[in-house]
Formats: C-alpha cells, sequence, structure tokens
C-alpha cells in the first residue's frame, strides 16, 4: 500500500512539475526571424488576426489582410554599435484561439536569397488561449464548403422578382450559430450589382393600421464578400441563435445599387430555423 501511494505521488509530483513548466514561456524558446532593412516579412496566420504586440519602436506593422501581419525593420532605429545580429524584440500576434511569439533579430549581412520574406504560423508556433469563440474561421469555412458541396432537392423558402430568383437552400446550426445557404439566380441579361444583404425580423403581415416593427440582424460571419453576379450568386450567411413569434418572419433583403435598384425579399419562417439540421 505505501509502494502505491509512493507512485501516485510520484506521479502527480510530476504532474505539477509538467503544468509548472508549461506555464512560462522564455525569450530564449521563442522561435526566431532574421529581418533586414530591405523587404518587408509576412507572417500568415491561419485565423483572422485579433491582436498584435511589438515590443521594439525598430518595427513596424500593418494588417494588409486580416490574417497577414505585415512588419518591417527601419535600420536606422537601431541604437548603438552593437554587431549584428541586432535583437529586435518579440512579436505576439493573438488569433481567434491562440497567441504565437516571434524573437526578431536584424542583420544587414545576410544575403538576399537567406532573407525570409514570409512565415508561416505553425500549431507548434502557438499556445491556446481560453477565449469564448463559437466558432474559429477556419471552422466556419469548413462547414460552409461543406454546405456548397451538398445538393437539395428542392428549397426552403423561395422568392421572385425582377427576373431574380432568391432560394434559401438549407439551414443549418452548429452551437448557438446558425447558417443560412442562399442562392440567387439572375433570369435577365442585366448584370446584378449587389449593394448589401440585410436581415431584418419583421412582422408577417403589414397593414396601413399597424406600426411596423423591424429589427435588423447582423451576420457574424459570411463565407464570399458582396459582388457582381450576371448568372447566380451563392453564399452562407451566420448568424447568431434568434427567437421570433409565429406571426414575425426573418426577412432577407437583397438590394442592387443604382440606378437600377432592384430589390427582392426572401422570407423565413421561425419554424424552418427550427427544422434545421446540424453537423
Amino acid at each position: 500500500m505505501k509502494t502505491f501511494i509512493m507512485i501516485l505521488s510520484l506521479i502527480f509530483s510530476g504532474t505539477h512539475l509538467y503544468a509548472q513548466q508549461n506555464t512560462r514561456t522564455y525569450r530564449s524558446e521563442l522561435p526566431g526571424i532574421v529581418m533586414d532593412g530591405r523587404s518587408s516579412l509576412h507572417i500568415i496566420s491561419p485565423e483572422p488576426i485579433r491582436y498584435v504586440d511589438i515590443s521594439t519602436h525598430g518595427v513596424v506593422g500593418d494588417l494588409p489582410e486580416p490574417n497577414v501581419l505585415r512588419l518591417k525593420w527601419l535600420p536606422d532605429s537601431v541604437e548603438g554599435n552593437a554587431g549584428p545580429p541586432y535583437d529586435l524584440g518579440v512579436v505576439t500576434v493573438i488569433g481567434e484561439s491562440f497567441m504565437a511569439q516571434y524573437g526578431l533579430r536584424a542583420n544587414r549581412t545576410v544575403s538576399g536569397g537567406s532573407l525570409t520574406t514570409s512565415f508561416r504560423i505553425l500549431p507548434h508556433h502557438t499556445q491556446p488561449l481560453h477565449v469564448p469563440v463559437e466558432l474559429t474561421t477556419p471552422e466556419l469555412r469548413r462547414h460552409a464548403i461543406s454546405l456548397l458541396a451538398s445538393r437539395n432537392a428542392s428549397p426552403v423558402s423561395k422568392a421572385s422578382d425582377y427576373g431574380i430568383h432568391a432560394r434559401l437552400n438549407s439551414v443549418y446550426t452548429v452551437g448557438d450559430l446558425v447558417l443560412l445557404d442562399i442562392t440567387y439566380l439572375n433570369t435577365t441579361n442585366l448584370i446584378y450589382d449587389i449593394d448589401e444583404i440585410r436581415f431584418k425580423i419583421e412582422d408577417r403581415k403589414i397593414t396601413k393600421a399597424t406600426n411596423v416593427q423591424s429589427i435588423e440582424i447582423k451576420p457574424v460571419w459570411q463565407l464570399y464578400p458582396l459582388g457582381t453576379f450576371k448568372r447566380s450568386y451563392r453564399n452562407i450567411y451566420v448568424l447568431e441563435k434568434v427567437t421570433f413569434p409565429e406571426n414575425k418572419v426573418l426577412n432577407v433583403e437583397l438590394s442592387e445599387k443604382q440606378i437600377s435598384g432592384r430589390t427582392i425579399t426572401l422570407k423565413i419562417r421561425y419554424k424552418d430555423i427550427l427544422r434545421a439540421d446540424t453537423f
């Protein structure tokens, strides 16, 4: 029995020591990136970047794309006569579910062919963040692509006007999110230039004596940006979970840029959302 207790003690003390060892990260343990003053460095993230910290004024950065961090070393900012490589501090990148840190060094003597111009954040570079993220962008994209690959025999809901046909192909839920798969077909010879798509909860029936109540809902994510289409346009929209009474509907309003200004409204009943499939 004493031997068993000693073994358990060793196991738990080892686990505790391992946990302690993994609560700290030292600069000497960080992956290093060498920069020069002649080219920019692009760090590519698998998720949209939410926050960046650059620990020195000798490096400037911006986000040309949601998942791309561009860094530039300012050679004139290096102080002192220390020889290369110059220590440029640490860059911290925080995505939706992870944090990654890199040690930056500058070296004027590195040959052009040996310079790093892009750097991809890999899983072993990251530390997980315990943040309240329902789904990360790569996960949403994966679900959306799977919806595009599916074929639906009959639409859940449809509408037509001005030669434009709207079709709700399917409704899916994952967690507290609702995914709407919507297709627009253009049967005219006039290209449709999308102005905006709005989602509004409104009364099912509107009379002249009734004050119209409208609650607009903003999608938290969509697969493709708005654009122009000649024949068809299909997209996946993600909404936070919504509830509304039977006397109201979720109207999806597609509007065209002026001068034509064609508008079509697709009505989605609450029971269509209640009947949604799940991943």
